[in-house]
């Protein structure tokens, strides 16, 4: 692998706009694209989704390393940016979302145990003892608990800016 910063400045982004999380991955402010200097600067977006979960997940990882890999093979200057992968490898339901065989997000460890902190699994398992909670109450209600006394919301986690 090759240090982040060597890569943010063979893709002409200034140290400024660069916040590092180790040697190899890093955040890119914003910035960076708003202050490009031409149209061409500021490149295409290319947005890999999907909407219908599966037992081993939809293969937006993949699919999106492939379409990165295949543009640079073709010449041009490719970047691809991942949200926090799956939250499955933490539950111990599924696999990690950094790619499979070839074609693979590394580092892979660093990856599948948080990106950049923890504060979104800290909410993610809140969300998840929550959706449990109502899952439970809406299949018979084994344990008897009384659903008024309960004062346990949902709650989301916010990503911070760089300044």
């Amino acid at each position: 692998m090759r240090p982040i910063f060597e890569v943010a400045d063979e893709l002409g982004i200034r140290d400024e706009y660069v916040k590092p999380y180790g040697k190899w991955k890093a955040k890119i402010s914003f910035e960076a694209v708003r202050n490009a200097s031409s149209k061409k600067d500021k490149g295409k977006l290319v947005l890999v989704t999907a909407m219908t979960p599966t037992p081993f997940g939809e293969g937006k990882t993949v699919t999106s390393i492939g379409v990165a890999m295949g543009l640079a093979r073709l010449g041009y200057k490719s970047v691809l940016c991942l949200r926090q992968p799956s939250l499955g490898p933490l539950f111990g339901i599924k696999g990690g979302a950094a790619g499979g065989g070839k074609s693979t997000v590394e580092p892979m460890e660093e990856i599948n145990m948080r990106f950049t902190g923890d504060i979104d699994a800290i909410s993610a398992a809140h969300n998840l003892l929550a959706a449990m909670l109502d899952n439970h109450l809406f299949h018979g209600n084994e344990l008897q608990i009384d659903w008024r006394t309960i004062n346990w919301r949902r709650c989301a986690s916010h990503a911070t800016t760089m300044t």
